[in-house]
């Protein structure tokens, strides 16, 4: 798994993370395919081995950008199961899928650039098929969190878990096409609205509301 390494500095005084915020906002802009190692120099008014000092190639730009985005993605999941000062076995299903969604939204708020580019790669290189592995992974570990929440009677039975899990990322993932950072919400605030919107629908104490009768 990549890592920033410790900040090298180049001739003009980037480091590794100022390149690669640079490069990230570029991909998102122009797209991968589009965004050449010379358009990414242009940018930050250096060479082309100047980045070369940094990163090996534009994939391995790519790599790192993905993986920051995916490790804070996992790590979510990790920490909703650690549950910081309390017994994680005391926590019902349903208050750790809680922690994973506010968790999911916090990243998606803190490293904008990284998950709109996570969202947006198809598959075309191996490395992009690799960061789509793990993001599987991640949504199969939240359709098992949503199921285990189901059984343990937290969350209404008469959904497909599957279909929930997509619903509700399909909410936060949408996230990334009108936020603004600097907006009247803060990541707290955002977190709170997707809860209430989505979670709350899905919990067997929410009550029904029956569609008004034909007119």
């Amino acid at each position: 798994m990549p890592e920033l390494a410790e900040p090298r500095r180049g001739r003009p005084g980037y480091d590794q993370a100022a390149v690669l915020d640079v490069a990230v906002a570029a991909f998102n802009e122009y797209g991968y395919d589009a965004t050449s190692v010379a358009v990414l120099a242009d940018r930050l008014g250096i060479s082309k081995s100047a980045i070369y000092h940094h990163f090996a190639s534009k994939e391995a730009l790519l790599e790192m950008a993905l993986d920051r985005a995916l490790t804070s993605l996992e790590g979510v999941l990790a920490e909703a199961d650690a549950a910081p000062g309390e017994q994680a076995a005391a926590l019902s299903a349903a208050d750790r899928l809680d922690r994973v969604l506010r968790g999911a939204v916090h990243v998606l708020v803190e490293d904008l650039p990284s998950v709109t580019l996570l969202l947006r790669v198809r598959g075309n290189t191996d490395v992009e098929r690799r960061a789509l592995a793990r993001r599987r992974t991640f949504d199969r570990e939240v359709t098992a969190l949503l199921t285990e929440a189901r059984e343990e009677g937290s969350l209404r039975s008469d959904i497909d878990a599957r279909v929930v899990e997509r619903l509700l990322f399909g909410m936060i993932n949408s996230i990334v096409e009108w936020y603004r950072p600097g907006g009247p919400e803060d990541a707290d605030r955002l977190a709170d609205d997707v809860i209430a919107v989505a979670l709350d629908g899905l919990r067997t104490s929410a009550p029904r509301v029956s569609p008004p009768p034909a007119p």
